[in-house]
């Protein structure tokens, strides 16, 4: 343990809801990421945790205008490592879902037996789009800790998404990070937005996050050949870039496919799934508690029986929600065990319910 931390009772992680006075905490996470959903900027942070806390409250009373952002807890020294998020619909009248289609052209001249393959982009627009989950980010100090916290990061907004099914639309996107250099270059802006918005392309992502007008109302409506486009351009569309494959992975593991769509700035690939064909939704259920687990306990249960699984709760007052990995063991009916520690952490008790997706 580092010197200053303090000992723990139960787990050394935890998720919970944000508050707006994690502004500095998370603004300095920002800087592992730096995206629309998650910006290295004071004000843009603000913004989204302000967004983030009356979506917990419900204070924003149109659930499709709900932002949740989750925040990962390093319980011994109280410092948020990470964060991850959840919007519960892409594509408003007022904020259009925009993106580009990528479509195969096949052309054949019989008169010079030539056949040529081209990948054809075309911008897109969604008034009534996906829920998007975004925003991962955990700090790399902490990427190889036992407890696979990326995953634990990633996987606690789809048991959350199915704790609150009517809030959020029947299809989830996430939006994956292409391959970009390291200055932040994107090729695909310098060969494509940048002739159309007279902006570099940090200019156009700044401004993307209060408004995405501006590619309305400039970009070209008809088809764009990528063939035309410089090859360092063409070739990182739809491509996942190195800091996010294994996000890609998680992705199709659990249900998620490359929608042959991708992001109009940095040409990065739209992965979807239906709902309530995701794994982890379907595998998230309420459940009785009936019996608490301390270690002592553990090697009496058969090892096909005995696994973890997050396990959420949800106080009336702040954060508003909270999740830990436990210790858990299915019994009959909609009734389990899960892990002493755990369950004192979270103030549940035998007979109380909460919500548990189990891992594989």
């Amino acid at each position: 343990m580092e010197t200053g931390a303090r000992a723990v009772e139960g787990p050394l992680y935890e998720i919970r809801g944000s508050l707006i006075e994690d502004q500095g905490q998370i603004l300095a996470i920002s800087r592992h990421l730096n995206t629309v959903n998650l910006p290295e900027e004071e004000e843009g942070v603000r913004q989204i945790l302000e967004a983030s806390q009356k979506s917990f409250t419900q204070a924003t009373k149109d659930p499709k205008r709900r932002q949740f952002v989750f925040v990962l807890i390093d319980r011994a020294q109280q410092r948020i490592i990470g964060t991850s998020m959840v919007f519960a619909q892409l594509g408003r009248k007022d904020a259009p879902y925009i993106y580009l289609d990528v479509i195969d052209e096949e052309r054949y001249s019989q008169t010079l037996d030539r056949h040529f393959e081209h990948t054809i982009l075309k911008i897109g627009y969604s008034y009534n789009g996906p829920t998007e989950i975004g925003g991962l980010v955990l700090d790399p100090t902490y990427r190889r800790v036992p407890e696979r916290l990326g995953t634990f990061l990633s996987y606690v907004r789809f048991l959350f998404i199915k704790m609150h099914r009517e809030w959020f639309r029947d299809e989830v996107l996430a939006e994956l990070l292409p391959p970009l250099e390291k200055d932040g270059t994107s090729h695909l802006w310098d060969a494509i937005g940048q002739h159309f918005t007279g902006m570099t392309y940090a200019e156009a992502d700044k401004l993307s996050r209060r408004n995405k007008e501006f590619i309305r109302g400039l970009f070209p409506e008809g088809t764009i050949y990528a063939s035309l486009l410089p090859k360092d351009a063409q070739d990182v569309i739809g491509k996942v870039g190195a800091q996010t494959r294994g996000v890609e992975k998680l992705l199709r593991r659990i249900g998620f496919r490359y929608a042959d769509r991708v992001d109009p700035f940095d040409g990065g690939p739209h992965f979807t799934a239906m709902t309530d064909e995701v794994s982890l939704v379907v595998s998230s259920r309420r459940f009785r508690i009936v019996a608490l687990l301390d270690q002592q306990d553990l090697p009496s249960i058969a090892s096909e029986k005995r696994k973890r699984a997050v396990v959420a709760v949800e106080p009336n007052g702040p954060p508003f929600f909270r999740a830990m990995l436990a210790s858990f063991e299915e019994r009959a009916g909609d009734t389990c065990a899960i892990g002493g520690e755990a369950a004192r952490a979270l103030g549940l008790e035998v007979g109380a319910d909460a919500w548990v997706l189990p891992l594989e």
